[in-house]
């Protein structure tokens, strides 16, 4: 299983989100300006101020040529994880319905938050049972989740909405307490916390990340059964 990991100008979590997808399988970073995936099994779209944040996060981020590839591999049924800035391109790339404000507390905030498993079936979940918390840092100045009422009635309905804060843990204001979703399909997912800096005890304090990774490489090893 190889994972690619994409790295913009002004990403900042993208070497954390490579060790941390080395620890379950082969890793390799993908530059904004190649269209190049180098036979990536799944994408990872790391945290950061990809482009500086300009206009919008996530904005320019999302009309890189690389992202042009991760369209097409989406569109083809390939993982595509987005992390922080990654969640927000996804969102910007309208491979995730919604969209990320800025925080309700109007600041940027950095804390370990506890998130509910609400899909556990999933293809990033499946290493997650039904209603687990999982304790993940998260740090981000737009990180507030919204999406029209009948956008969110629908996602409720097709199950995608995978993450969620648990009590008292939503400090950005995102609606209904969402933390994580994914599109329609399963295989694109967006989360505001990180999970790669969740994997190993001894410094983060948390090995619940590693789930996330890990779940990916089930999914991509057992389609290949």
């Amino acid at each position: 299983m190889k994972f690619g990991v994409l790295q913009f100008p002004g990403s900042c979590d993208e070497v954390d989100a490579l060790h941390a997808a080395r620890r379950v399988g082969d890793a390799e970073l993908l530059w904004h300006g190649d269209r190049d995936l180098k036979g990536a099994d799944a994408i990872v779209v790391p945290g950061g101020f990809s482009y500086g944040d300009y206009l919008r996060a996530g904005a320019i981020a999302r009309f890189a040529p690389v992202m042009e590839a991760v369209i097409d591999f989406a569109g083809d049924g390939g993982l595509v994880l987005g992390i922080c800035n990654g969640f927000q391109v996804l969102c910007e790339a309208h491979l995730l319905p919604g969209a990320l404000l800025g925080n309700a507390n109007r600041r940027f905030t950095f804390r370990q938050v506890e998130l509910e498993v609400l899909n556990s079936g999933g293809s990033f979940t499946r290493a997650c049972a039904l209603d687990e918390r999982l304790s993940i840092p998260a740090k981000h100045a737009w990180g507030r989740y919204y999406a029209e009422p009948e956008t969110l009635a629908a996602m409720d309905r097709a199950g995608q909405v995978v993450l969620r804060y648990a009590a008292a843990e939503n400090f950005n204001g995102s609606v209904h307490d969402i933390a994580g979703v994914s599109n329609e399909r399963g295989n694109v997912f967006g989360l505001m916390p990180h999970p790669e800096h969740a994997v190993a005890s001894l410094i983060g304090g948390s090995t619940d990340g590693l789930k996330i990774f890990e779940s990916m490489r089930i999914t991509v090893e057992g389609a290949r059964v």
